[in-house]
């Protein structure tokens, strides 16, 4: 299987920032300045359940204050909007996350996300006694996480034991009755909460849930109510990084929440939940390297919230195979089968609307999971409004990949795509026109092996000719006597639109190609190799000529004339029978075909 070009590009993410050593472990609590500073993962999980992680994504440590946002959401789900309002504000306090920021009428904390608005949620989770809280506390997190979680019993205890400040911060709460009992099962809980268990892994997964409006994109457990999810994302934006939340917003764009383990959570809502884990810190408090990875991944991913350029996935439009669509090449039945049989070696994608790395994404891994059995992968962008750096870097990526392996892969009706790709480095051979002739030429390639190219000038003999098979030596001998030879320069008419349909014709060397004109030029309809006939259907029905036909390159035809085709009836009716046969099974295969194409436009 082909290499995931975006895994490629979190490994050198990673390398690239594996010698910032800046910042320093935490140490207020003392439990937690034993973590190993080079601890490094970075992980991504997509809304449908895809994880992309690299590094120490496994490496368990304390979620620490990425809990808040989860257990305001929680605070949400069990006493609805007005009255979570009404005990915790939503404004940015500007302070350290352990400031004591109260507003100065109310006495409320300022928003969930400092520690005197998480204390306060946490007073709000249903339950009387401390191991009721923590109980709801625990299932809601394994929700989000799609597995069950624990708590690090010697970190809370490191928490319990060093926590004098936020118990000087549960007791003002108590004093302006935000919390209206003893806060010390709500403090315990909460010391609990900041040390549950968690990996990167973990972390993405729980930004995937709230990325996918709160359902766990690979369990299908929901989380928190789909309603409360943006009022969760608003304050991860507007406060998830301490006093450093403007800064981050401004520069990523992102809903986002870190942790003095080391953990930072980022959401793309509807598309991505990103997680870092490093546990050097800055003077906020914030992951170093964490946020030096998000910084990257915005830039280099165009993933900022407000870029306008941003649109709606899935990108895919339409996906089909070899057995839904061909190109209109006419080969011979025993080529065509070939081709029906190996249908899924070649791939055509339909893609639409502006192309980010959010919507590249699924398609990079839908191409790295389906290289396993496919020869030839044909992109259409027709339908695509735009394309932005990252995108066109990661298909160049995966088509160099392919290619790499052996495989081809092509672009097609590429409009305004074809600029950036080709500055993305992409071969300008790998544009086709449309997906007719990009569908012979993968149709060519698999066919290379099993049926060579004749070589050029050569006759292919009637006994092998798609109208003939199975004739004994007499009869063909027959037809031999009684079909016309006529040759052909490369671009001249054999057919003519609009000529009397009096002549079958047979193509025994070179190639031809049926056209009409259109207000864009020439359309081709059908094309020809050697062997195979043409003009069936209005010899057969007398019609006039609808198209013409023109050789493509020095052709030969043998023709069967309508004189000779009516002596057969007295001369040699079984010859008669075995061509309207073959005929009838040429017009079968044509309606089966356009039945199949017509259902892989649904």
């Amino acid at each position: 299987m082909a290499k995931s070009p975006i895994q490629d590009y979190l490994q050198a993410l990673h390398a690239r920032f594996s010698d910032l050593n800046e910042g320093k472990v935490a140490d207020y609590i003392p439990e937690l300045k034993l973590a190993d500073p080079a601890w490094f993962g970075i992980c991504i999980a997509t809304p449908d359940g895809h994880v992309y992680e690299v590094g120490d994504c496994n490496q368990p440590f304390t979620i620490q204050s990425v809990s808040k946002p989860l257990t305001y959401g929680l605070a949400l789900e069990q006493h609805g909007e007005a009255e979570v309002l009404g005990k915790i504000g939503v404004e940015p306090s500007g302070d350290a996350f352990n400031a004591i920021s109260l507003h100065p009428q109310s006495g409320t904390p300022l928003n969930p996300l400092i520690n005197a608005g998480a204390i306060a949620a946490c007073s709000l989770i249903a339950g009387e006694r401390m191991e009721d809280k923590l109980a709801s506390i625990l299932e809601t997190f394994s929700r989000y996480a799609g597995r069950q979680l624990d708590i690090d019993r010697t970190v809370y205890q490191s928490e319990s034991d060093t926590g004098h400040r936020n118990r000087a911060i549960g007791w003002m709460l108590r004093n302006f009755s935000v919390i209206e009992s003893d806060p010390t099962a709500t403090l315990e809980t909460y010391f609990q909460q900041c040390s549950i268990r968690v990996t990167c892994r973990d972390l993405a997964i729980m930004g995937a849930t709230l990325a996918n409006g709160g359902v766990n994109p690979i369990t299908g457990q929901r989380a928190i109510p789909e309603k409360y999810v943006a009022n969760v994302l608003s304050v991860m934006a507007t406060c998830g990084m301490y006093d450093a939340s403007g800064d981050w917003l401004y520069r990523t764009g992102l809903p986002a929440k870190s942790g003095v383990g080391g953990g930072i959570m980022a959401v793309q809502p509807g598309r991505l939940g990103i997680a870092v884990f490093s546990p050097r810190l800055d003077t906020q408090g914030n992951s170093v390297r964490g946020l030096a990875v998000c910084h990257a991944l915005t830039s280099e991913l165009g993933l900022h919230l407000f870029d306008a350029s941003q649109r709606a996935v899935p990108a895919i439009r339409r996906a089909t195979t070899r057995r839904s669509v061909k190109s209109n090449r006419r080969r011979t039945q025993q080529a065509n089968d070939y081709l029906l049989s190996v249908g899924k070696k070649l791939r055509v994608y339909h893609l639409h609307g502006a192309l980010s790395f959010a919507a590249t994404e699924p398609i990079v891994r839908t191409m790295t999971l389906e290289s396993v059995s496919t020869e030839v992968f044909i992109v259409n962008l027709k339908l695509v409004q735009g394309i932005d750096r990252a995108a066109a870097n990661f298909l160049t990526a995966i088509r160099t990949e392919l290619t790499g392996l052996g495989k081809l892969f092509i672009f097609t009706e590429a409009g305004a795509c074809w600029q950036p790709l080709i500055d993305a480095g992409v071969d300008r051979e790998a544009f086709f026109s449309d997906d007719d002739f990009a569908l012979e030429y993968g149709e060519n390639r698999i066919l290379a092996d099993r049926f060579p190219n004749p070589p050029l000038g050569s006759h292919t003999p009637l006994s092998q000719c798609e109208l003939f098979l199975g004739l004994s030596a007499q009869q063909l001998a027959w037809v031999d006597q009684h079909l016309a030879v006529r040759t052909y320069n490369k671009g001249h008419n054999i057919i003519t639109a609009g000529q009397a349909s009096n002549e079958l014709f047979v193509l025994t060397a070179g190639a031809a190609m049926v056209s009409i004109s259109t207000q864009d030029g020439v359309a081709r309809l059908d094309a020809f190799s050697s062997g195979t006939t043409f003009g069936e259907i209005a010899f057969l029905d007398r019609s006039p000529r609808s198209a013409n036909v023109t050789a493509l390159s020095a052709a030969t035809c043998r023709v069967l004339t309508r004189e000779a085709f009516d002596a057969l009836d007295s001369e040699a009716p079984a010859i008669k029978i075995h061509l309207l046969s073959k005929l009838a099974d040429r017009l079968t295969t044509i309606l089966r075909q356009n039945g199949r194409e017509l259902a892989a436009l649904k």
